[in-house]
């Protein structure tokens, strides 16, 4: 059972962590909030930005912050599996027999840094779908485990397409995250100007080491979550396909394909992780809320119709939010409105049995008036 020390704990091991990243990464909050929560979930991330931005800097600083093995591997059009995972080489033993030993590939550490993944080809990566999932890799009929914690942190140029392969979807999905990169402000330019202008070289110092992140990780699994808010979650989900019941509007207009059952997953995981960061023992449905866009991002395939109304995948994701949020916030109007009805409706029908009486003693006097009206001015008919 998690206790209120070691929330405490928790979030102050988070702050130590931003603190040192924020030594070699000017600005980047939310960029470097979402790669640290995904990390502490056990998840993938996916970075996309213009060249520059400092995304594989990030990835560097990150290995030097946790204490952890780090490996680059960049993605090229001629690169093949066995570059990734490793091979069987032939070798020589004492005796002079030739035997057949595993070579492992740059894949075999704690952070992998895929640099441009989608210069390579399908074949090469698709190395990383197994241990991106099942965190082994299987060479010549032998699988083999990855050492924990494992994670694979991408990176992509949107802006260069010539010679690049797009992700296919099943390894799309089994990004936690795809986190955008963006470019930055004037003040954070000149902090990057000047700071480079010192020196080069990373300074951050370790803040966490693979085992203390691994209880972390632990500490994150047992935060309840509410009923409510995990049917939130879900349904939130399950708005984003067209065919389902609880389909949302934008859904229905712009989305051909929607999330994945990993959506679910990543999003409750995620939201764990930030509840405790924030030195909350519950998550909340902002929680939920506001890690949508990079959960779902990713996951969702638009249509025609959003891609000829340049329809981007963040604006449909904040429509599905509008709208559920919407209705949750009616659902909550409408419980409290029931709660003050049966007050309400006792009086209406007090004043109703009081009318009652009145009423028909009023229509004696209706009666007579008509058979009046009925008589001539002499009273006779």
């Amino acid at each position: 059972m998690v206790s209120e020390e070691n929330i405490l704990q928790f979030s102050k091991q988070c702050e130590n962590i931003f603190r040192q990243i924020r030594r070699d990464v000017i600005g980047q909050t939310e960029v470097v909030e979402g790669t640290v929560i995904a990390m502490i979930a056990g998840g993938n991330v996916l970075l996309e930005g213009v060249p520059g931005v400092g995304k594989t800097r990030l990835v560097r600083t990150l290995g030097r912050v946790f204490d952890l093995p780090f490996s680059r591997i960049q993605f090229t059009p001629d690169l093949m599996p066995a570059d990734v995972t490793g091979t069987n080489i032939i070798v020589k033993d004492e005796s002079g027999n030739s035997t057949f030993q595993f070579q492992p590939g740059p894949i075999f550490s704690n952070i992998i840094l895929a640099d441009e993944i989608n210069r390579a080809t399908p074949k090469t990566q698709s190395a990383l779908l197994e241990a991106m999932q099942e965190h082994t890799v299987t060479v010549m009929g032998v699988s083999r485990k990855m050492n924990e914690p494992f994670f694979v942190l991408a990176t992509q140029n949107p802006v260069e397409q010539d010679g690049t392969y797009p992700l296919p979807e099943a390894q799309m999905d089994r990004f936690m995250f795809k986190l955008i990169v963006p470019n930055p402000g004037l003040e954070e330019l000149m902090q990057i100007v000047d700071m480079t202008q010192k020196t080069m070289d990373e300074v951050a110092e370790a803040a966490c080491t693979g085992d203390q992140l691994l209880k972390m990780r632990a500490t994150a699994n047992q935060i309840p979550v509410a009923e409510e808010v995990m049917r939130y979650a879900m349904k939130l989900c399950s708005a984003t396909h067209p065919d389902s019941e609880y389909a949302s509007a934008a859904a229905k207009k712009y989305i051909r394909l929607g999330a994945s059952p990993r959506a679910g997953q990543a999003l409750i995981s995620a939201a764990k992780v930030k509840a405790l960061m924030l030195g909350r023992f519950n998550v909340s449905y902002g929680d939920i809320d506001s890690l949508a866009f990079p959960v779902l991002r990713h996951r969702i395939k638009l249509n025609f119709e959003a891609i000829a109304a340049r329809v981007t995948a963040d604006e449909i994701i904040r429509m599905i939010v509008e709208e559920l949020s919407g209705k949750r916030d009616g659902a909550r109007g409408a419980k409290a409105a029931d709660v003050n009805v049966p007050a309400q409706e006792s009086a209406p029908a007090e004043n109703a049995a009081e009318a009652a009486p009145a009423a028909s003693a009023a229509e004696p006097t209706e009666e007579a008036a008509s058979k009046k009206r009925k008589r001539g001015f002499l009273g006779r008919k």
